[in-house]
């Protein structure tokens, strides 16, 4: 029997529970399994708990943005574009700037 990525990616997890790139893996894979409750769990404890991995806020953004929450799609933004901009990671810095200036304008 084939082992899916889920479940590999869960027993990777068990040996690392404080991987970030793990996290950010499952995160996306929930997501992809339409499973946003759960997705929304990793991206949310990578915020917390791995504020420079500036990959999350772009796509934590989007998932309250389709959740309809707004406010929290635009702070998730904001504190993304400070983290970016202190890291000087001017790519994702300009990704977060054009979601956000597309959410003021709304």
């Amino acid at each position: 029997m084939q082992i899916n990525r889920l479940e590999k990616l869960l027993e990777f997890i068990k040996n690392e529970p404080n991987d970030p790139f793990l996290k950010y893996a499952l995160a996306t894979e929930y997501l992809r399994l339409n499973q946003a409750d759960k997705a929304l769990k990793y991206y949310e404890d990578l915020i917390n708990n791995h504020a420079d991995y500036t990959g999350t806020y772009y796509h934590l953004g989007k998932l309250y943005e389709a959740m309809g929450r707004r406010q929290d799609a635009i702070n998730t933004y904001e504190a993304g574009m400070k983290i970016t901009k202190e890291k000087r990671d001017n790519h994702a810095y300009s990704e977060l700037q054009a979601v956000y200036d597309e959410m003021m304008d709304e």
